[in-house]
Formats: C-alpha cells, structure tokens, sequence
C-alpha cells in the first residue's frame, strides 16, 4: 500500500469518525477483502470468516469514534478481526470437545486449481502450519504490516513477532524440504 493510499485510508477514518455515512462505506468498501481473508485465514471457514468479519464491523463501527488516531486504523481493525476470530475458534473447539462428534473445524482453504508444482507445494505447506503461523505470515507477507503493527494486532512485543515469523519461515522451509520430491 503506497503513501497515498494510507493518507486517503486516514482521511476516511476521519471523516468516518465525523459521522459522514459515505466515508465509512468507502472505508468499509475499501478494508472489508483484507479483514475478511485475515478471518478467513484463522477460521478455515469462509461462512465463518465472513460472520466473524462482520461482526468485527460492527464492533469497529461502534468504537471508530474512541480510536484516537486515525494512522492505528489497520492495526486495531486487523487487532478486532484478529480477536473474534480467535474467539470464534474456540467456541467450535469447546463445542466439538461437548459434542465429541467427529466433525472437525476445517482450517485450511480449499485447494486452488493451481498447475505448478511449488506453487501447490507451498500452498500445502502453508495449510500444515497451525492457523496463528498463517496468520502471521500473512499479516506480513500478504497484508504488508509492519512488525510494529502485528505487535498491536497480536497484543504482543515486536520483539517476539519477529521471534515468531522467523520460527515460522523455518518450520515452512522444512515442510518445503520434506514435500520436494
């Protein structure tokens, strides 16, 4: 995301926070793919990551006017996404755990109809790491924040994302080695 995007992003959250209807839907117009394949990244379920994202619409439309500076837009939308997903994951585990039924929380994307060989090896190594590694990679990778704004979505030292995003290539990289033919 260039310069202008971020200050045009900015400037909606402003606007937003001013009670201008048609900012918040370009805002919502602008945020809600990102947030949604965050969801669905930690959810594995596309239903469920687009119930968890709306729900952390909600919650964001109803707490944008405590946010008190519109450039920590992307790290506290991600941070709420981020947590009702969470939350719910742990509702379908406690609720298999009560069940004791065989269904199992489907946490990996469909498989894409790709044709080149590293790309389905990656992708199927990506699917093997816990949904937290995913998260965090594609937080990084794919979301372009910085280690600074993963801290704030995950709660935690910037110290220990870069700790985990390096654990997380390497763990990827063997499971790359172990898939090669």
């Amino acid at each position: 995301m260039d310069q202008r995007e971020k200050l045009y992003d900015e400037w909606l959250v402003a606007r937003s926070q001013a009670g201008d209807a048609g900012a918040l839907d370009e805002l919502v117009r602008r945020w809600h793919p990102r947030l949604l394949r965050h969801a669905r990244t930690l959810t594995g379920d596309r239903e469920a990551a687009s119930d968890v994202a709306q729900e952390a619409w909600m919650a964001m439309v109803r707490g944008l006017d405590r946010l008190d500076d519109p450039v920590a837009f992307p790290a506290w939308a991600f941070r709420i996404v981020h947590s009702k997903a969470i939350d719910w994951v742990r509702k379908q585990q406690r609720r298999r755990k009560r069940d004791q039924s065989l269904e199992e929380l489907a946490n990996a994307p469909p498989p894409s109809p790709r044709t080149d060989a590293r790309d389905v090896a990656l992708e199927a190594a990506l699917d093997a790491l816990a949904p937290d590694s995913r998260a965090l990679l594609g937080l990084f990778y794919f979301e372009e924040l910085s280690l600074a704004e993963i801290a704030d979505v995950l709660g935690i030292p910037p110290g220990t994302v870069k700790s985990r995003l390096y654990h997380c290539r390497q763990h990827l990289r063997r499971l790359m080695e172990d898939s090669a033919p």
